[in-house]
């Protein structure tokens, strides 16, 4: 019976749990910035060694009332008074602090995405160990100087291309002697652009005569010939410099180096994809293109269903060109 009963429970207690969190936020998400955690957006209870504090104050209370011991009563009354300022300090150490989104580096699919977030402390006081953390997640701890402020990173599993918010996290403390904890929740509006993982392995760039002429964007053109280098996989086969290796018995490789004010360009194409691929393996092969195509130092072009990026090379065009893979189909 308590089998059967353990999973209805739980599932109660996460939504019970779920339902505190939308109530305890108190704002719609995700929340724009600054972030501050107001006077009532702070929480406070006592930790496990709080409530092991409180229950041996009752001891040593009931001690010295059956003894009728004056130095018992003025332990316990002592006690009492620190447990109060404890709370009262574990409180300030969080309450009116502020939080700003900082960055969110786009990942691809199957790596953690990384949120920057800042933390302002208005006050004169340091502000010491403040924890933060999403959900399951190893938290972050940070101390913030007074009137300064320090960046906590926080990290989150992918799994699939697209944009990725930045869940709701927690921030908490028990400074100074851990017996009460204050926390908080906050949902600030970061997020992450998540690139489809390249494939782990695909076809050859698809070098052809529509798709790809001209020189590499290092000056490998196709005018005059400038010099060689070790062949690269993407390398295409007419440009591999045959009478050199004919001449050699066992050396590597040669390609042809051209110089002049063609550019070679390449297009990555979703119709030159086999029909058998679903989307997301054809995505995660014109991924794998991208890379390859940057790479070489080819002036590549990327051809959508109802999306064209004219060719080009470089960070920029690569991140366009993984931007508009990771943003494929989606509203």
């Amino acid at each position: 019976m308590p089998f059967t009963l353990g999973r209805p429970l739980r599932q109660l207690r996460l939504q019970l749990h779920e339902s505190f969190v939308r109530w305890a936020l108190r704002v719609r998400v995700p929340e724009p910035a600054p972030v501050v955690l107001s006077q009532r957006r702070v929480y406070v209870l006592p930790t496990r060694a709080g409530v092991a504090y409180v229950m041996v104050l009752v001891v040593i209370l009931l001690g010295a009332i059956n003894y009728n011991l004056n130095l018992g009563y003025a332990l316990v009354f002592l006690l009492v008074g620190l447990g109060v300022v404890t709370i009262l300090h574990t409180f300030r150490n969080l309450v009116q602090l502020s939080l700003r989104p900082g960055r969110a580096e786009s990942v691809f699919a199957g790596e953690p995405a990384h949120f920057d977030l800042t933390l302002e402390n208005p006050r004169k006081e340091l502000r010491s160990s403040i924890r933060l953390f999403i959900a399951d997640e190893d938290p972050i701890e940070v101390d913030i100087p007074a009137l300064a402020s320090s960046t906590a990173t926080l990290s989150q599993p992918t799994q699939q291309r697209g944009w990725l918010a930045m869940p709701r996290i927690t921030i908490e403390t028990t400074w100074p002697l851990g017996l009460i904890r204050a926390w908080a929740y906050a949902a600030p509006d970061l997020r992450c652009l998540v690139y489809p993982a390249p494939a782990a392995s695909a076809p050859p760039l698809p070098w052809s005569d529509d798709s790809a002429h001209g020189s590499t964007r290092d000056g490998s053109g196709r005018d005059d010939f400038s010099g060689l280098r070790n062949h690269q996989i993407t390398d295409p086969p007419r440009h591999i410099a045959w009478k050199a290796v004919a001449r050699q018995s066992d050396g590597p490789l040669l390609t042809k180096l051209f110089s002049g004010a063609a550019a070679q360009r390449i297009w990555l194409d979703w119709q030159l994809l086999p029909p058998d691929l679903g989307v997301e393996q054809r995505l995660a092969v014109l991924a794998h293109w991208m890379l390859d195509a940057e790479a070489a130092g080819l002036a590549w072009g990327l051809r959508l269903p109802g999306q064209r990026l004219d060719p080009g090379s470089g960070p920029t065009q690569l991140a366009q060109g993984l931007r508009a893979l990771a943003l494929y189909g989606t509203a």
